[in-house]
């Protein structure tokens, strides 16, 4: 199993994770993407936005939304997206367990996206993993009927159990096995974590769920 450091969110005086979001622009980014008459895709912990970037480019009639507590990444991505012109993707510096809970209604997303998320090794710390029953919950009731949720880890641990609570607590169909994507070059991956995992010959463990 490997084993890395959690990391530490960047300490930006205006943000820390009960205010949900860092500054108003990042509040009035996220309610201008949410009202997108696109499908919106979901991304929590969108670290240094590798994922959603790509995905932008390839699937232009989809609207894509970053989550990420780390308030230089979500900023860096923005600022890359913005450089690339890439309009129909954003980056929300936030608390995102909180912005699921209380700003994003019932039946919105086509999709959620969930990759490697902080394992937090030590038991007691294990409640503080994002894929928490509540927001697990809060999941299936953002997405849209036939709404999917992705979930990516490099953890044997966590992926057993996400994925027999998720089983246990919503009616999603799943899990649905996902195949290892071929790389066609060298940043061809889901996430800069999936890139190093793979190359340093590790597994990595894929689910796909989908709603009613």
């Amino acid at each position: 199993m490997q084993h890395r450091p959690p990391q530490v969110p960047d300490r930006n005086p205006q943000f820390s994770p009960r205010s949900r979001f860092c500054d108003p622009s990042d509040t009035s980014r996220f309610a201008n993407a949410l009202a997108s008459s696109l499908p919106i895709e979901l991304e929590i912990g969108s670290g240094k936005g590798l994922f959603l970037t790509q995905a932008a480019q390839k699937q232009l009639h989809h609207t894509f939304i970053g989550l990420e507590l780390a308030t230089k990444y979500a900023r860096d991505a923005q600022a890359k997206l913005e450089r690339l012109g890439i309009a129909n993707a954003c980056f929300i510096a936030c608390d995102a367990v909180a912005v699921i809970d209380r700003d994003v209604p019932d039946n919105k997303l086509a999709a959620v996206h969930v990759y490697f998320p902080d394992p937090w090794w030590k038991s007691k710390h294990k409640k503080r993993r994002v894929l928490s029953d509540e927001t697990i919950v809060n999941i299936q009731r953002t997405l849209i009927p036939g709404g999917q949720l992705h979930f990516w880890t490099d953890v044997l641990d966590y992926y057993e159990e996400a994925v027999a609570r998720i089983m246990e607590l919503t009616q999603f169909r799943g899990p649905f096995y996902v195949p290892e994507p071929v790389a066609e070059h060298t940043m061809d991956y889901r996430t800069h974590f999936e890139r190093r995992t793979r190359l340093n010959g590790l597994p990595v463990y894929r689910a796909r769920f989908e709603k009613p």
